[in-house]
């Protein structure tokens, strides 16, 4: 399988990643409309704002085709504190390694625009996530239960205080 992790938008790019994380959530968790509008209209506003000074984003392409996306929201740079969001990689891409490649990618640039720290919010249950997170160096920070996806989870805050160390692998490959 030839994958590409692709910087920056392309045509269909908001769709698609809303699409991933709506199909993904509501089989897995139920979650509905509030989620998938939250999704679009946040990931939608990223991109009309995006930096590349202190923003990334990434598209893994197999062939045309998206199968994943990992973003890097570094709106609170003054602080050297960036958000990793939007990360997803299809299901029939799930095990082909294409999450530790944008995990990877998004992690590096992290480093090159010196961030200090690097958090994300995800929820419990989310195991194959969390294990990548733990390989990258991501500790657990904080948990609890939120209703305001419309169903109660555990929301996590995971971080990732970064060394500063020039090409820096996070995710070993195994």
């Amino acid at each position: 399988m030839d994958t590409h992790i692709h910087a920056g938008y392309i045509p269909g790019a908001i769709g698609r990643i809303t699409e991933l994380h709506g199909t993904y959530y509501h089989t897995h968790w139920g979650f509905h409309l509030f989620f998938e509008a939250k999704v679009a209209s946040e990931l939608a506003a990223f991109l009309s704002r995006f930096t590349p000074e202190h923003d990334g984003f990434w598209l893994a392409l197999v062939g045309q085709t998206i199968a994943g996306a990992i973003a890097i929201d570094g709106s609170e740079a003054t602080v050297q504190v960036a958000r990793l969001r939007w990360f997803i990689v299809a299901p029939e891409y799930h095990g082909t390694g294409i999450g530790k490649k944008l995990m990877n990618t998004a992690l590096d640039f992290c480093q090159q625009a010196s961030f200090q720290k690097v958090y994300l919010t995800t929820f419990a249950g989310l195991d194959t996530a969390r294990h990548l997170y733990e390989q990258a160096g991501f500790v657990c920070v904080e948990e609890r239960v939120d209703t305001h996806w419309g169903n109660p989870v555990t929301e996590q805050t995971f971080e990732l205080v970064l060394s500063h160390s020039p090409s820096t692998v996070f995710v070993q490959e195994r």
